[in-house]
């Protein structure tokens, strides 16, 4: 394969991984308005849309595979293509659980535990998503060290929504929206709010993910691999 070919491939790799970026925090972001609206149409959208990301996500895995096998590239190029596959992955994984949260908009019948921000939560983790791929597409080590640390403020947002949820069920508070329901009814909600949080909190995780193969990418800096 010719030299200038070759480096074409390369960002245009980097393109279709930054192109998959948009499009999967894109269906995050319809999830979540889906959430907050009650948005059935919106969230069946997310829904189907998970096909298109899983394509391009194995569009982008060959394309790694045949710059690896033909190319045989070594020191930065090779770092560039083995974090390029890992952060698709990540990226893949973020599609998935935007699909989670879509069908928890679609199953959701009640309003419950109006206090609980699930749409700051969301955009706290967007925020890092979105930090990372530009870490990625700019190669900047701040970056990649700002997304690890914004990380324990995420958690402990997901911690103490979590926290707020299980006391005041055990302690018999009332949830927003109807008083009068089931238990078993309650306790489903509740169950899908607790779902909700947690997938939020794996989009960060994810985020993280990004940032520590980039910084590997850039430095062959291991550091927040583990």
């Amino acid at each position: 394969m010719a030299r200038n070919t070759y480096q074409s491939r390369l960002n245009q790799l980097e393109e279709d991984v930054l192109y998959l970026s948009e499009l999967t925090a894109e269906r995050v972001r319809f999830a979540l308005d889906a959430l907050e609206d009650k948005d059935e149409r919106k969230a069946q959208e997310v829904i189907e849309g998970d096909r298109e990301i899983n394509r391009i996500y194995l569009d982008l895995e060959q394309d790694c595979i045949d710059l690896l096998a033909l190319q045989q590239p070594v020191a930065g190029d090779l770092r560039f293509i083995a974090a390029s596959f890992k952060i698709i992955t990540d990226l893949e994984r973020i599609g998935d659980l935007a699909t989670n949260l879509a069908q928890y908009a679609i199953d959701a019948e009640n309003d419950v535990y109006a206090e609980v921000d699930i749409r700051r939560i969301g955009d706290a983790a967007l925020d890092m998503v979105d930090q990372a791929m530009d870490a990625y597409e700019t190669e900047d080590t701040d970056l990649c060290h700002s997304v690890a640390e914004r990380d324990d403020n995420l958690d402990t947002m997901c911690d103490n929504a979590s926290q707020s949820i299980v006391r005041d069920l055990m302690n018999g508070d009332d949830f927003e929206g109807d008083g009068d329901l089931e238990p078993e009814t309650a306790l489903v909600d509740v169950r899908r709010l607790l779902l909700t949080v947690r997938d939020l909190e794996r989009i960060g995780d994810h985020a993280v993910n990004v940032a520590a193969r980039t910084l590997y990418m850039i430095d062959n800096d291991d550091s927040l691999l583990f």
